[in-house]
């Protein structure tokens, strides 16, 4: 199993989001876990004209930030698979599972835990490791829990309590 930390940029990486501390709390913890657990940790950053490569906004949040040697694979797309190299490199590992954390829900982390899915990978969601903003449609909360409580569970993922994602990261 390998931790996926998906677009923890700067920009986007705030207090606007949806349970910040309690989602900036789980990330750290289970980067901790996955670290001293012999877990590879990947990061994935995203590429457009708000979060540009060269900017502050770009690079990954200071509290999430890569050690030597970990990966970090960059996208233009929703879907940390499309034309970024991680399936194949994840393959040519022998990797089947990922836990995948990071923002946005209803973006980049939908994106991510479905193509995942598709692409043959048994798919970990922690509690409270994602989240997101309010649209013009829904809060940042239904958002949160129509995607984890409903869409993805049994489905495309198995959504997990932090206390069972730490141990399957040991």
């Amino acid at each position: 199993m390998v931790l996926l930390v998906v677009d923890t940029q700067r920009l986007i990486t705030n207090k606007g989001l949806y349970e910040f501390k309690l989602f900036k709390e789980n990330v750290k913890r289970l980067i901790s876990a996955a670290r001293e657990g012999g877990r590879e940790v990947i990061y994935v950053r995203h590429e457009d004209e708000e979060m540009a490569r060269g900017t502050e906004g770009f690079e990954i949040y200071d509290e999430f930030a890569p050690v030597k040697d970990e990966r970090i694979f960059d996208k233009r797309a929703n879907s940390a698979f499309k034309d970024t190299g991680l399936s194949e490199y994840l393959r040519e590992k022998g990797e089947t599972e990922i836990m995948v954390v990071g923002l946005q829900t209803d973006y980049c982390i939908d994106a991510t835990v479905k193509c995942g899915f598709e692409h043959g990978f048994k798919i970990i969601v922690p509690e409270y490791a994602n989240s997101t903003f309010d649209n013009e449609f829904m809060t940042a909360e239904k958002t949160y829990r129509y995607y984890n409580d409903f869409m993805w569970n049994g489905r495309y993922a198995k959504c997990v309590c932090m206390k069972e994602a730490q141990e399957m990261l040991k």
